[in-house]
């Protein structure tokens, strides 16, 4: 592999033109399909194989023209202080706003406060429900300027109104902070190469990058359903591994300048061999993000396939068009250790040899590596203490997925449901629809009743509606209203109680009782991503295990990274558990409301986590492989990869970490989550795991951490990613007569 990268990086740098052309015109194309392409349709959360998907499809089936895929709102009143909802002019201002409500085109059907039940028992709340025909994602932007300004009728008439739903549902925002997260990666890629123009080229790939798999993704949307969250999680990864990926070639390229080799040579062997690191650390995040396809959540598994497809443009980007731009930039990307501005080939010429003295002095990376490996013990146990510590809050995760009761207070949605919790409980936000599908019974109205009536008797119900069967009499549904609320253990155990009650009507007359809602489903999806989770770490960390096997040729070494990675995931999700659960530093990360972990992070945060930690494993590792490959010792080859890589490795695991928190200011939580969590399990990662556990642990291994069996290592491919092919590989090209190098580069290619 290491030979064809070589020539690949070469021709790169000779085509430099085309190649750059090659992707600013696909950038292009990209960015004119998004421009034209349709709003995004409907995003529906299906989980199929569980009983709250199961009970929606009966839904649908049985009521039709319901509308139960439609928007929703609640638009939630409240009397001025001394008056109520009941009072004759405070009736007439809901019962206009009402009426007006109902004139929307896409309105299915709107529930008057006062025929519905829909006023408080004291009198000072009431609500309106609106439905609409289509869902949030699929509302013109005229339907909820109506609603709003509906709304803003009755506050201009006295009343405190607020609209609650997903019908108002908006594309979540960033924040400056993601800007700020490009510029810090920017200050550190200046301040490892010394140069504006040698950091420049990570972002200006990483840009280009992203900006295509990003315009694919909004030119796709529709047609496949995507997300607007999907296009922020393509847009984090792929900063922080386009930027990465790019960091790693260009830092190789000026350690060649620094051997003396000629610019196209060093482009060459920093895509032969850098090249090779990036392709396996590429291969493991793909792995890891397309692997969330077994869980069998249909939106987890796009974001998942889309956020890879990125990941495999930043790869195909560091290794064609970051040599095509140092090819462009010349001289002025100076080798490793050089100082000052060029003066011209001679001068540049002794500071080459300059740089071989600077780079033969010990770094901050050498000296480290030299004491971690005088004293492994201590530093090993230290690391496994810390991040053990760290991992303790991880115990008492608990799972949900976000409500309205999570938005920033300063939301209508927010405000509307502390509304309802004020006037109804709050439970009443998160009430429960209980299907009964009595077609194969022979007195559908009794087991209608008895429904009711076993329901009532459990604990923690505050409400039970009377049955409401379809124009055939053999489905009803019921709603139920908890005494908790949604997010709460209490209701999770009541969506349980109703169904064991279930089973038993089921005994009894043959009808299935089936549990849904938005509440019933957040339930649902927490535990199939339970019980998705470790099927999924085996796939993955098993797929992997066995590509870093191929890559550092050995056994000992693939199963210290794992264990490492399982280190740094569990110590990320106490934190995530301490900030947005226990809220320790919610204030400052701008957590207005604690509440269970998003259902999705701990499955999420193992699939990219791992993917991730495999870059800064093969980065950093294969400089070691490399040198113990050449003939050095084990310890001597930990030192030999830290003074090579370490400075490298962490520039980029700041890198990182800084874009991932630029996200930390998203207005919505799940990104908030996903961005923090990020952040924090890169710093373990990076830096307690590769940069002090791997070296403390390959120093005690010594010649045993790279040892395979004879007969595997005949089995597996040879794929040379520490590039000793490349060793005579410049030479075999200069010596090579007849026709032109570019056309004998793109021939090999």
């Amino acid at each position: 592999m290491a030979t064809l990268l070589y020539r690949l990086g070469r021709f790169a740098f000779r085509r430099r033109h085309f190649t750059a052309l090659f992707w600013v015109a696909l950038l292009a194309l990209a960015g004119v399909g998004a421009a034209g392409a349709p709003v995004a349709g409907n995003t529906s959360f299906s989980i199929p194989g569980t009983e709250a998907q199961k009970a929606f499809d009966v839904l649908e089936e049985r009521f039709p023209g319901a509308s139960a895929d439609g928007a929703t709102a609640r638009v939630v009143f409240k009397a001025p202080v001394g008056e109520k909802m009941t009072d004759a002019g405070n009736k007439a201002i809901v019962r206009d706003t009402v009426e007006e409500l109902s004139d929307g085109s896409e309105v299915a059907r709107v529930t008057d406060p006062y025929q519905g039940g829909g006023v408080s028992r004291d009198g000072t709340v009431a609500y309106a429900s609106v439905s609409y025909q289509v869902s949030g994602m699929e509302l013109e932007e005229s339907s909820r300027d109506s609603l709003e300004d509906a709304a803003e009728g009755a506050r201009d008439a006295g009343l405190t109104v607020e609209i609650g739903g997903d019908a108002l549902q908006a594309v979540p925002e960033t924040g400056a902070t993601e800007i700020i997260g490009i510029g810090v990666a920017a200050v550190v890629l200046v301040i490892t190469f010394g140069s504006l123009v040698a950091a420049g080229l990570p972002l200006l790939t990483a840009l280009i990058g992203v900006g295509i798999g990003v315009a694919g993704i909004t030119a796709l949307a529709s047609t496949l359903e995507l997300g607007s969250t999907t296009s922020i999680l393509a847009t984090m990864i792929g900063l922080a591994v386009g930027i990465d990926y790019a960091l790693f070639i260009v830092s190789r390229y000026r350690a060649e300048l620094a051997e003396g080799r000629e610019r196209e040579d060093a482009a060459g062997r920093a895509v032969g061999t850098a090249g090779s690191a990036v392709v396996f650390a590429g291969l493991t995040v793909v792995i890891a993000l397309v692997g969330l396809s077994v869980v069998n959540i249909p939106m987890l598994t796009k974001m998942g396939i889309a956020a890879a497809v990125t990941v495999a443009i930043a790869v195909l980007i560091a290794l064609t068009m970051v040599p095509a731009l140092l090819g462009y930039a010349g001289r002025r990307v100076r080798a490793a250790g050089e100082k000052g501005k060029r003066r011209g080939r001679e001068d540049e010429e002794k500071e080459n040899g300059t740089a071989k003295e600077k780079a033969r002095r010990p770094n901050m990376g050498t000296r480290w590596a030299r004491f971690v490996v005088r004293r492994p013990v201590a530093v090993l146990l230290l690391g496994v203490v810390g991040l053990g510590a760290a991992a303790i809050p991880a115990s008492s995760l608990e799972l949900g997925l976000p409500d309205d009761g999570s938005q920033p207070t300063s939301t209508t949605q927010r405000r509307a449901y502390d509304l309802l919790s004020e006037g109804f409980g709050p439970g009443f936000n998160g009430p429960l629809v209980v299907v009964v599908d009595a077609k194969n019974s022979d007195d559908p109205d009794a087991v209608f009743r008895q429904t009711g009536d076993d329901i009532k008797a459990l604990d923690d119900v505050v409400s039970v509606s009377p049955a409401a069967p379809n124009k055939a009499g053999d489905t009803a549904t019921i709603t139920v209203v908890p005494d908790s609320k949604p997010s709460s253990v209490a209701t999770e155990d009541l969506v349980h109680d109703i169904r064991d009650a279930g089973t038993g009507v089921k005994a009894d007359t043959g009808a299935d009782v089936l549990v849904t809602g938005a509440t019933a489903m957040n339930i649902d999806v927490s535990q199939k991503l339970n019980d998705a989770l470790v099927p999924y770490l085996t796939l993955v960390v098993g797929l992997a295990f066995l590509l870093l096997i191929v890559v550092f040729r050995s056994i000992l070494v693939p199963l210290k990274a794992a264990l490492g990675f399982l280190l740094s995931v569990m110590a990320a999700l106490g934190a995530v558990v301490a900030v947005f659960q226990w809220g320790w530093l919610s204030g400052l990360m701008g957590v207005e409301e604690t509440g269970p972990v998003m259902s999705m992070m701990p499955i999420f945060m193992v699939g990219v986590v791992f993917g991730l930690a495999m870059d800064y494993e093969v980065f950093l590792v294969t400089r070691m492989r490399e040198a113990y490959v050449h003939g050095e010792k084990p310890d001597e080859a930990v030192v030999t990869g830290f003074r090579h890589g370490a400075r490298v490795v962490s520039a980029a695991a700041v890198i990182m970490m800084a874009v991932f928190a630029g996200f930390i200011g998203s207005s919505e939580s799940m990104v908030k989550m996903i961005g923090f969590g990020l952040a924090i399990a890169v710093f373990f990662d990076a830096f307690v795991v590769r940069m002090a556990i791997v070296p403390a642990v390959l120093a005690l291994l010594g010649k045993k951490a790279w040892w395979l069996p004879k007969w595997l290592d005949r089995a597996l491919p040879n794929v040379d990613v520490e590039g000793e092919g490349l060793r005579t590989e410049g030479d075999a090209d200069a010596g090579e007569k007849g026709g032109s190098p570019d056309d004998r580069d793109l021939a090999r290619v």
